[in-house]
């Protein structure tokens, strides 16, 4: 059983405690199965590729939404691209200068799942 490190999640998070265990294993999820690639474009924004099956537009879709309601900072912005197999989207990630340090702990967090690495 993997263990959730929460230390990185902002006080701004409105989810409760009990839930966040949950929604991060959520995105754990997610990124172990459908990113490629994570790409840092500023300190407040990141890009991560996603490739998948059939509903993996819908799911990111979902899961950014709910995350929004609870962490309103993050900017979330799903992209069909072109490249890949299956579904294949783009996640652009953004977020005030207040919370560069909550997207580059998602981001590195991200990049050591999609090497296959435990986080």
């Amino acid at each position: 059983m993997t263990t959730h490190n929460l230390a990185w999640v902002p006080d701004a998070c409105s989810l409760p405690a009990a839930e966040r265990p949950l929604r991060l294993a959520e995105f754990d999820d997610l990124l172990a199965s459908a990113v490629r690639r994570v790409e840092p474009v500023t300190s407040t924004h990141a890009r991560l590729y996603l490739t998948g099956g059939t509903g993996l537009a819908a799911t990111v879709r979902d899961l950014t939404a709910r995350e929004t309601e609870c962490c309103s900072f993050f900017d979330f912005m799903v992209t069909p691209d072109a490249v890949g197999e299956g579904e294949a989207l783009i996640l652009d990630v953004k977020v005030p200068a207040q919370y560069a340090d909550v997207l580059h702990a998602l981001a590195g967090r991200a990049s050591t799942i999609a090497a296959g690495q435990a986080p």
